[in-house]
């Protein structure tokens, strides 16, 4: 019962107290909307750009590729090759991950290694590029070098901890 009102005695709260603080809500709330409308606009180039070099990528076999080069590897300390693809994704695309997680609970259950991996995986691990893309291109920060470097470093230490938790606790 509780979810359902709270939503709307936040917003009530919040009128309430522009309200009487004579805060022209309405006005303020068409000026946000109109700041992120333009921000929304400005971000549209990065997120293509992003976008377009995803699908290369992958339709170029480059992905393939360097799976191929970690499959052995991972087979050696009981990582399934069918989670490589998600784990490579991962720090890519969010949307992409997400949807390789659910088409793996979806083959081999919830319950299943793989299934509690790609779900452990999902929750350590962050969209690394799209954040810095959407982020960095909506502040206006052209030298990002350092900062995805130390975003993909996070997203392995969380890729090698899911790992190593659910070999731990699942198998």
């Amino acid at each position: 019962m509780i979810s359902i009102w709270l939503i709307p005695a936040i917003i009530l709260i919040v009128l309430v107290t522009a309200t009487l603080k004579k805060i022209p809500s309405y006005e303020v709330f068409v000026e946000g909307s109109k700041e992120g409308i333009q921000i929304a606009i400005s971000l549209l180039p990065f997120l293509l750009g992003m976008m377009v070099s995803i699908a290369i990528f992958q339709a170029s076999g480059a992905m393939g590729a360097i799976l191929k080069v970690f499959d052995p590897l991972m087979s050696m300390i009981g990582v399934p090759e069918e989670i490589l693809p998600l784990a490579f994704i991962r720090p890519i695309s969010g949307t992409a991950a997400l949807s390789m997680t659910t088409e793996l609970i979806r083959t081999f259950g919830p319950e299943s290694f793989i299934g509690q991996l790609a779900s452990v995986m999902q929750g350590s691990t962050d969209t690394t590029l799209y954040i810095i893309t959407v982020y960095f291109g909506a502040v206006g920060i052209k030298r990002m070098g350092d900062a995805l470097k130390v975003g993909l470093l996070a997203d392995l230490v969380g890729i090698i901890a899911s790992i190593i938790i659910v070999l731990i606790l699942f198998s």
